[in-house]
């Protein structure tokens, strides 16, 4: 390859040799990503999709499905008459929530957080006496 890449710069020009360097290793490594993924399916609600995914990452995937799943159907227990639309959206509602919450310490500010360690520690000794 270095040596095709020397002759075409004499014939085209840096820049048309860099922009093919460029995008040749671009395709290249992307060549390189599509051969470490599998394919997977996933039932999510009523329909199935074909998801690729590094290997390492499916048993966190299929968690992540059965999880919706499960929530799906807790909501179209609790919440019947709706659309799977409607299901799928309060379940993206309440994921993006626990997330945001997890993010944020459970939901505690740094504040909040303080004041129950003070509590624990007061409890701690009030335990030991």
């Amino acid at each position: 390859m270095f040596i095709e890449v020397r002759y075409h710069c004499r014939i085209f020009g840096l820049r048309t040799v860099l922009g093919f360097v460029i995008k040749f290793n671009i395709r290249f490594s992307k060549m390189q990503v599509m051969e470490t993924l599998i394919p997977i399916n996933v039932l999510v609600g009523d329909r199935t999709y074909r998801v690729r995914i590094e290997p390492e990452n499916e048993e966190i995937v299929r968690k992540t499905v059965k999880t919706i799943n499960t929530k799906l159907i807790e909501f179209k227990t609790n919440f019947s008459g709706k659309d799977m639309q409607d299901y799928i959206a309060m379940v993206i509602l309440w994921y993006a929530t626990t997330a945001t919450a997890d993010e944020n310490g459970g939901g505690y500010t740094k504040e909040v957080s303080e004041k129950f360690n003070v509590l624990e520690s007061l409890l701690d000794k009030a335990l030991q006496k």
